[in-house]
Order: structure tokens, then C-alpha cells, then sequence
């Protein structure tokens, strides 16, 4: 009897697997929009090739900024979009931002779109090409910034400058906040959130860069998914100093602050922060598994069964998908004594997290304290900020949003996810609740690759991609 009812049991609960598989269906997708969205491709990629020719690279170190480059810029983009200048009311502050405000039909729920200007840094000698010549290569435009994210602020310029050629309105008052100082977390953006919290504006979407289009991130899923970061993790720094005696290496201790130190790293190492279905991923998992082959399928239509075996395969296999899990840590900077045959008296390390919202900065200094264990190690934040909170996907500014991906790379699939990086958006969350990071390229897995990386380039069919997706979404916003 006993044995007929497991078998019953087990029916049942195979049973109940294969039907909620059935049922995990796509979810419909906006169809393509039937009218063209013709654009000036050729007018758009003579316009990012002098952007790029500009070399904008900030620094931490004032006296490393080259003011007169960002000033070029700033004059170049009057050049360039004489119409959006007329019509929008233009203001610098803090350096190097830049805020454009274009009215609309109404003032409630404006929307802020977002950019950088300035770029990394470069080692010329490593380049194919020179990386701030501009030029186009086998239908690549080459130069630092072409990725990230000079094309952005093109794309937004370059279709507002064409629609109020044809006289268009937008229906929502519009802000274009453009930082000059985002690669080094500059003071920018939060200068731009304090300017327009002042006034009393509350955006209704702010959208800044973050996902594409891209291929081959999910098994067996063979459309290209449009993700759109609904939330970014929080950044932290934390360094961690180990004391012990110091004086002729000759004479060393039992353990010395650089095995002190080692022995604590090695400990955080070997204890991660948990693993958990964060929401994003929960979205992601239930908008791309549908369209999986039929074994992934199963396991992501029953999370309540299976949600243990996807959280401890993110961590074996490590990625972009186990750190949208997790807090994740990385030890990325360590020093000791100046010279070879004297032992230091302490030793640091620095430890560089990005945190899921379930993790405060607290939180991962008291997870740090506890693992490492040693009344020897200190364990102090240098910087940190929480995550940011989550965008609404019910909301009309991301069906409107999704909208616009849908109709521009047609087939795809649009999903939210985390953004495991950071950007300037993070400090918009202070006066906006929905917080979008697109950057609006479809990319394969080498040219993602090449963000702040040797060789950035972007196809130029791209570009006029990008200014048509801006297009579609001005008209709808």
C-alpha cells in the first residue's frame, strides 16, 4: 500500500512539473511597427567620427583633465545640432555636465535621457588603428567612445535635431543629462539629480546605459534578447589590513601581515555571499525560459522546485548570470612592504563588491568581520553605495520602452535583467522610480568585449540603429 502510494505521489508530481511546463509559454512581444523609421545613417556616422576625433578622457586627478578637449566637444555639439539648441533650454554646471530641457506637452513625468562623454584611457601603441581617429575600417567606425557611449548622446542628439526639423512635440517635457565625468565616478550626475530635485522635478522614466541586443547568453535560446537593466548593483570598496611585527626579513615571525593578510583573503574567497533568485533574475528566467529547449524549460518553469539546483549551478560555472545572483567580491589591489628584505608591519588589501539589494554595506562588512575572523585584520569601507532599487515592468514607460527595442531590432526578445556594472543612472533612483539602463546596440560577445578594451569600434550599421530606436522612443514618450 504504502509503496502505491509514493508511486501515486510520484505520478502527481511529475504530473504537476509537466503541465506548469506547458503552460510556460512566451509571453507575447510587441509586434514590429509597420511604418519605416528612415534615418541620416551617413550624417550619423560623420558625426560620431568627430565626436571620437575628440579625445575626452577624464581623470581623478584634476590636473590629468584636459579642459580644452571637453570645451571642443561641448562646441562641436553646437555645430552639429543647431535646432536642438535653439529649442531646448542648455545649461553647464559641475565641470563638465551638460542638461537639456525640452519641452513638451506637459510637465508631469518628464524623462531623462542619459550619457557620457568621456572616455577611458588608451595605450595607443596597442591599437590597430589610432584610437581617436575616426575613421571606418570594413564598415567599422574605429575610436575610443564609439561603444561607450559617445554613440548614445549621438543617438539621442541626431534624432531630436531630426524631429524638430519636421516640427515634432514630444508629449512629456524631456532631459538630456550628459556627464563628462562618469569613468571616474564624478560629481556630474548626483550635481544633476540635486539641480532638478530643487526645481521639483520628478521624472516619470530616466534611461541611461546598460543591456543590448545580444546573442548566446542563454541556452539553447537562439533570438537575440534585448535586456534592459531594471536595477544595478551597488559598488563598495573595502580594504583589509593585517598587522603583524615587522622588521629584517631575516628574522621573520611564525606568520607574517603578508600571510595574515593572505589567509583572511583566502577565507572571504572560499565563503561567497549567497546565492538567491533576485527579482530581475526571476523576470529574466520567466520572459527568456519559455523560448529554451524542453529540458532547461522544465526546470525554469518550476523555480519552487528546482530554484536550489539554478542558484548552485550559477555558482560552479561563475558568469555574468551567477554575479546577477549574488553579491560578489573581488580582490583586485594588495601591498606589502617597499622592499624585498623588510618585513612590513602591515599589509592591505583592497576588495572592490557589488551588492544585490539584499546586501547593505553593513551587511557585507559584517559578512567580511565574520569570515575572515582574525583580531589581527582590520576590515574597513572606503566607499559604498546600496543597490539601487527596482524599476516597475507593469509600468507604461516600460512597455513604451520595450516598445521601441521591439520595433527596432525586430525578433528579438525583450527581458529585464540586473546590471552587475554601475553607471551614473544609479543616483537618479533618488527622485525617479523607474530607472532603465539600455545602451541601444546589438552587440555579439567580441564586440562587448571591447568596451574599455583595445580596438573599440562599432559597425556602422549599428549607428543608424541606434539613432532609429532614439527616434521611435521619443515620439512615444
Amino acid at each position: 500500500m504504502i509503496g502505491w502510494i509514493l508511486l501515486g505521489l510520484a505520478v502527481c508530481f511529475v504530473a504537476v512539473l509537466l503541465v506548469r511546463t506547458a503552460q510556460f509559454r512566451p509571453k507575447a512581444q510587441q509586434n514590429a511597427a509597420p511604418q519605416a523609421c528612415p534615418v541620416d545613417r551617413d550624417t550619423a556616422v560623420a558625426h560620431l567620427a568627430e565626436m571620437v576625433k575628440i579625445p575626452t578622457v577624464s581623470s581623478p586627478d584634476p590636473s590629468n583633465f584636459d579642459e580644452a578637449q571637453f570645451a571642443a566637444f561641448r562646441a562641436l555639439l553646437r555645430r552639429q545640432y543647431p535646432k536642438v539648441f535653439a529649442a531646448c533650454t542648455y545649461e553647464e554646471f559641475d565641470h563638465t555636465e551638460m542638461l537639456f530641457h525640452w519641452k513638451g506637452e506637459t510637465a508631469e513625468s518628464p524623462v531623462v535621457l542619459m550619457a557620457h562623454y568621456d572616455v577611458v584611457p588608451v595605450v595607443p601603441e596597442r591599437w590597430a588603428h589610432p584610437p581617436f581617429c575616426g575613421e571606418v575600417f570594413d564598415g567599422e567606425l574605429w575610436g575610443r567612445g564609439t561603444l561607450d557611449t559617445k554613440i548614445t548622446l549621438l543617438g539621442v542628439l541626431e534624432s531630436a535635431e531630426a524631429l524638430l526639423a519636421q516640427g515634432f512635440v514630444p508629449k512629456h517635457d524631456l532631459y538630456f543629462a550628459f556627464a563628462g565625468d562618469e569613468e571616474v565616478s564624478g560629481t556630474g550626475a548626483p550635481a544633476a539629480v540635486e539641480l532638478l530635485r530643487s526645481r521639483g522635478v520628478t521624472p516619470g522614466m530616466v534611461l541611461d546605459e546598460g543591456g543590448a541586443v545580444v546573442d548566446g547568453i542563454f541556452p539553447g535560446v537562439t533570438s537575440p534578447i534585448a535586456v534592459i537593466g531594471i536595477g544595478e548593483k551597488g559598488p563598495m570598496n573595502v580594504q583589509i589590513t593585517a598587522k603583524s611585527t615587522g622588521g629584517h626579513a631575516s628574522q621573520p615571525p611564525r606568520h607574517s601581515a603578508v600571510g595574515i593578510l593572505s589567509r583572511a583573503i583566502v577565507a572571504c574567497e572560499n565563503h561567497p555571499f549567497r546565492a538567491e533568485l533576485t527579482d530581475p533574475i526571476r523576470a529574466m528566467l520567466e520572459t527568456v525560459g519559455p523560448h529554451a529547449p524542453f529540458g532547461l524549460r522544465l526546470v525554469l518553469a518550476n523555480l519552487w522546485c528546482f530554484g536550489g539546483l539554478i542558484t548552485a549551478a550559477s555558482q560552479k560555472l561563475g558568469g555574468e548570470l551567477n554575479a546577477m545572483m549574488r553579491t560578489t567580491m573581488a580582490f583586485t589591489m594588495a601591498e606589502g612592504s617597499k622592499q624585498a628584505n623588510v618585513l612590513p608591519n602591515e599589509a592591505k588589501a583592497t576588495v572592490n563588491l557589488r551588492l544585490i539589494n539584499s546586501t547593505t554595506t553593513e551587511d557585507a562588512l559584517a559578512h567580511l568581520t565574520r569570515v575572515i575572523n582574525d583580531p589581527d585584520v582590520e576590515v574597513k569601507m572606503l566607499e559604498g553605495m546600496n543597490a539601487s532599487p527596482y524599476a516597475d515592468t507593469a509600468s507604461v514607460e516600460y512597455r513604451l520602452l520595450a516598445e521601441a527595442v521591439a520595433e527596432t531590432w525586430q525578433g528579438c526578445i525583450v527581458s529585464p535583467y540586473l546590471m552587475i556594472a554601475c553607471s551614473d543612472s544609479r543616483h537618479f533612483s533618488k527622485i525617479c522610480n523607474n530607472v532603465f539602463k539600455f545602451s541601444a546596440m546589438q552587440l555579439s560577445k567580441a564586440q562587448r568585449a571591447l568596451i574599455h578594451n583595445d580596438n573599440e569600434r562599432i559597425p556602422v550599421t549599428e549607428i543608424g540603429k541606434t539613432v532609429e530606436f532614439f527616434t521611435r522612443l521619443l515620439q512615444k514618450l
